[in-house]
């Protein structure tokens, strides 16, 4: 049964199992992470708005920290030119409350993903709780970008929720000064309360070349919503 195995069990075995992986791709992975460059620097940016308890917060945690590193998405970072992307996280809730929980990480190997997930995982809540403001979520995440440590061929803001904008600056005047500044923006919509969140990700939030919107229909499902919508922004192919 699968609960007969504690958790270290089962984070030492998952480990063991993605270096395999990692170092079954040869050499060339490992050299062209040390070149200058990332694919990809995401800000995975966590709602913790009023409407976000703390259980809800916990599974965004451990849903994202789980999906850094699955194998596929491993597997997929290591296909790329550079072989590396950059991850940072910031945690938001009202137009005043954007802490950044995890500065910026890169991830070429499995050893740099399992120190990425163990930051995700252990931090804990910051914000003040508050209204929701994405519009505030996405002016700090593009702050984010300019203090990256090296140049990424594609920038990207994950944007994870389960609200409307309320607060702080219109979120589509956000939304164009990201795409001005050559930043996608995606969505994880979570439609435990509002069933039609997906519809104004995408009329209101979104924007960018290839600018998608992935659905959790609730917080027990955001784990895989997570994983697909990371997959999908490390390969670059944006088709369903």
């Amino acid at each position: 049964m699968p609960g007969s195995q504690s958790p270290r069990h089962i984070c030492v075995t998952l480990a063991l199992y993605i270096a395999a992986l990692v170092f079954a791709a040869g050499p060339d992975s490992a050299t062209r992470a040390q070149e200058s460059g990332a694919d990809l620097a995401l800000v995975l940016a966590i709602d913790c708005s009023y409407s976000v308890d703390r259980t809800e917060f916990d599974l965004q945690v451990r849903g994202t920290a789980q999906a850094l590193i699955d194998p596929e998405v491993l597997e997929a970072i290591a296909n790329n030119r550079h072989g590396r992307i950059l991850v940072s996280v910031v945690q938001w809730s009202s137009e005043k409350s954007q802490v950044f929980s995890v500065p910026w990480m890169p991830v070429s190997n499995a050893a740099e993903a399992l120190s990425l997930a163990a930051r995700i995982r252990e931090q804990k809540r910051q914000t003040a709780e508050g209204a929701t403001s994405i519009s505030g979520a996405i002016g700090a995440a593009i702050e984010a970008f300019s203090r990256l440590p090296v140049r990424a061929d594609r920038y990207v803001i994950d944007i994870s929720g389960d609200g409307t904008n309320n607060r702080g600056e219109r979120v589509e005047d956000a939304r164009n000064r990201s795409v001005a500044a050559g930043i996608t923006i995606n969505g994880l919509t979570i439609l435990n309360e509002i069933y039609w969140l997906h519809h104004y990700f995408r009329n209101h939030v979104i924007g960018g070349p290839g600018a998608f919107v992935e659905i959790a229909n609730d917080y027990a499902a955001y784990r895989e919503a997570i994983r697909k919508k990371i997959l999908r922004e490390i390969r670059g192919n944006w088709v369903s």
